[in-house]
């Protein structure tokens, strides 16, 4: 029988082991089926955020999320990645990293460019700022999906800032290299070119409050008061932004404003509707034609370049009063000055 007890050195091994998987264990069930929705939610808007800006096929798998302090989760990376950080805007500004190979990110920064996805060897800070305006968008489909969770809580991302990483980089710089993260990860294929990485992270104590707000949507409960909570991100110990925290107040009734219809003209010198709007300007645009053309396209225009529009040679103009269409005209020029003659009035019940 006590050859098949474990000695205390082979029990300090097992614990060991456990530990090196990430202490997932100070997540309750609860909290962690939750948190699954959370690494789903950023996955499906990677997939489709990326899958719009390449017009090919991409698959996002997501990994099993880990519980680790911002040191060991830095010691994973054989290279620096690209660090992108936004807040939660509506939820106690919660602190959100978005932590990504640099090969990834200046793929989707290639095709936020018009390219192909094909990274530059050197890239300069305006391919970094489209790798950012790329993240973004992945964010915001998030924070869209995730209101719905979260009993139509309005989230945005607000303090967007991202960099690449430097040495001695963390996901969140405002934060002491022993703080807890949960960090989600997923993988990227896009059809032709090589997968990439990237990590949905969150402190420990945010992953727990925001699953903490979803169980209290499920069960219809009203949103609790806003905690304070510190964080930021960057690397080398730059912080990119601020740890600040905005107070949401508790909930309030509201209720669409209820206003008195508009008397009509007639006996006694009232004014019709009409006469109440008069003297309100509006703004009329001649529209000449459009044209569809990509940041890169954009890019490369110099003066003499010709932009092709939509519109054929001797084709009615649109006459647009506040972005609505009216009218179709013909240009005309007016001593020195263009005009349009109305050659065709749009019926008020056009789409």
């Amino acid at each position: 029988m006590s050859d098949d007890l474990l000695s205390p050195d082979e029990i300090n091994a097992l614990l060991a082991g456990a530990a090196d998987l990430g202490d997932m264990d100070e997540i309750s069930d609860a909290d962690a089926e939750q948190l699954a929705k959370v690494s789903d939610t950023f996955a499906n808007s990677e997939n489709s955020v990326i899958n719009m800006l390449a017009g090919k096929n991409v698959t996002t798998n997501t990994g099993s999320p880990e519980v680790l302090t911002q040191d060991d989760f830095s010691a994973k990376f054989p290279e620096i990645p690209f660090l992108f950080s936004s807040t939660f805007g509506g939820m106690d500004d919660i602190p959100l990293a978005i932590v990504v190979e640099q090969r990834g990110a200046l793929t989707l920064a290639d095709f936020m460019m018009g390219g192909t996805g094909n990274p530059v060897p050197e890239p300069n800070d305006m391919y970094w700022g489209a790798a950012q305006e790329g993240l973004s968008q992945i964010v915001g489909s998030a924070f869209t999906s995730l209101a719905a969770m979260l009993a139509g809580r309005r989230l945005m991302p607000e303090n967007t800032s991202s960099a690449p990483g430097e040495e001695g980089w963390h996901a969140f710089a405002l934060e002491p290299a022993d703080t807890k993260i949960w960090a989600s990860p997923v993988s990227v294929t896009i059809e032709g070119l090589e997968p990439f990485n990237m990590w949905t992270c969150l402190t420990l104590n945010d992953a727990l409050t925001i699953a903490g707000y979803m169980r209290d949507a499920l069960e219809g409960k009203k949103p609790a008061e806003p905690q304070q909570s510190s964080g930021g991100f960057g690397g080398g110990g730059n912080n990119l932004m601020g740890g600040g925290r905005s107070n949401v107040g508790p909930a309030v009734d509201v209720r669409p404003a209820a206003f008195q219809p508009l008397g009509g003209g007639g006996a006694g010198g009232e004014p019709s509707p009409i006469d109440l709007i008069a003297d309100i300007p509006v703004r009329v645009t001649v529209e000449l034609g459009k044209a569809r053309k990509s940041v890169s396209e954009i890019l490369a225009l110099n003066t003499g370049a010709v932009i092709e529009l939509d519109k054929m040679a001797g084709e009615p103009v649109d006459i647009l009063v506040n972005g609505k269409m009216i009218a179709h005209g013909e240009v005309v020029v007016i001593d020195e000055n263009f005009g349009v003659r109305i050659t065709d009035i749009v019926a008020s019940n056009s789409k």
